[in-house]
C-alpha cells in the first residue's frame, strides 16, 4: 500500500497527471474544430505541460530555498530533462506560426516564475494577477496552438470556443485558490482573499452560466448532454470546496476534469458511431 501511494504520489507531483488534463484539452479541440488527430501537437502540449508545471513548481525549492533534493525529486528532475528533449523534438516538427506563439507561451511562463524585473517578484506573486496569467496560458496552450498549427481560421465559433476554455479553466482555479486559502500569501490577492470563499463560489456558479450557453449554441444532443453534465460536475466541485480538503481534492479530482470531459465526447461520439453503423 506504501508504494503504491509513493507511485500516485509521484504522478501528482511529477505533473504528469496536469499534462494529460492538457492533452485531453487538445483532443476537445480536435474534436470541435474536426481537426484529424495530430500526434506532434498534443505531444508538444503533453510533454511541455510537464516542462512548465515542474519548472514553476520546484524552481524556487532549488534556486531560491536551496532545500535538499530527495530521491523522488531527482527522478522528476530526469522525468523533466527527458520531457525537456521531446518537447524541443516536437517543437521542430511545427509549423513555424506555430512555433513562434509557442514561445510567446513560454516567455509568460518564465515570467510567471523568474523575477525578470530588478527589486521585482515574479508575476506568480503580483497581486491579483495569477489566476488570468494560468488561465490564459491554459487557452493558449490547449486552444490556440492546435488551432494555429492545423491552419483553421478564426472564426465566430473560435472566439465562442476560447470563452468556454477560459471559464473552465478559471473555475477549476477558482477551486484551488479556495483549498489553498489558508496557506497562500495573503499579499498575492486571490480571489477568495479579496472577496471571500463564498462570494468566490458565488462567482464561480455564475460563470458556468456562458460554459452552459456554449453547448447550447452547438445544437447537438449529446454535446448539450455532455455540457450540463460537465456544469454539474464543476457546481459540485466548487459547492464542497473548503480550505480543510485533501489536497487531492484539487491534485487529483478537480485537475481530472478535463480528461473526463474528453471521455465523455469519446464515449458519446463512439456510441453515435455504432447507432450509425446499425442502421
Amino acid at each position: 500500500m506504501k508504494l503504491l501511494k509513493q507511485i500516485f504520489d509521484f504522478y501528482i507531483n511529477s505533473s504528469i497527471h496536469v499534462a494529460l488534463s492538457s492533452y485531453a484539452l487538445v483532443h476537445i479541440t480536435f474534436y470541435f474544430f474536426h481537426i484529424q488527430y495530430d500526434e506532434t501537437m498534443a505531444l508538444f502540449v503533453f510533454f511541455g505541460t510537464i516542462v512548465g508545471y515542474n519548472f514553476v513548481k520546484y524552481d524556487a525549492l532549488v534556486r531560491v530555498k536551496k532545500n535538499p533534493i530527495g530521491n523522488q525529486l531527482k527522478i522528476i528532475a530526469v522525468l523533466s530533462f527527458i520531457s525537456v528533449i521531446l518537447v524541443g523534438y516536437y517543437f521542430f516538427h511545427l509549423k513555424r506560426i506555430t512555433q513562434i506563439v509557442s514561445v510567446g507561451i513560454f516567455l509568460i511562463t518564465a515570467l510567471y516564475t523568474l523575477p525578470f524585473f530588478p527589486n521585482r517578484k515574479n508575476a506568480r506573486n503580483w497581486a491579483g494577477v495569477k489566476i488570468y496569467i494560468v488561465t490564459l496560458c491554459w487557452v493558449g496552450a490547449t486552444l490556440i496552438l492546435p488551432l494555429i498549427n492545423a491552419e483553421v481560421p478564426f472564426t465566430a465559433d473560435f472566439f465562442i470556443r476560447s470563452i468556454q476554455r477560459f471559464v473552465l479553466v478559471f473555475v477549476l482555479i477558482l477551486v484551488f485558490e479556495i483549498i489553498d486559502l489558508a496557506n497562500d500569501d495573503p499579499h498575492l490577492k486571490t480571489v477568495p482573499q479579496t472577496i471571500g470563499v463564498k462570494n468566490t463560489k458565488l462567482l464561480g456558479f455564475l460563470l458556468l452560466i456562458p460554459f452552459w450557453i456554449v453547448g447550447i449554441l452547438s445544437f447537438s444532443f449529446h454535446d448539450l448532454v455532455i455540457n450540463l453534465i460537465m456544469v454539474m460536475v464543476l457546481m459540485g466541485f466548487i459547492y464542497f470546496a473548503n480550505p480543510n480538503r485533501s489536497k487531492y481534492y484539487t491534485s487529483f479530482f478537480v485537475e481530472a476534469v478535463p480528461v473526463f470531459w474528453w471521455l465523455m465526447l469519446f464515449i458519446f461520439e463512439n456510441n453515435m458511431l455504432g447507432v450509425t453503423a446499425l442502421r
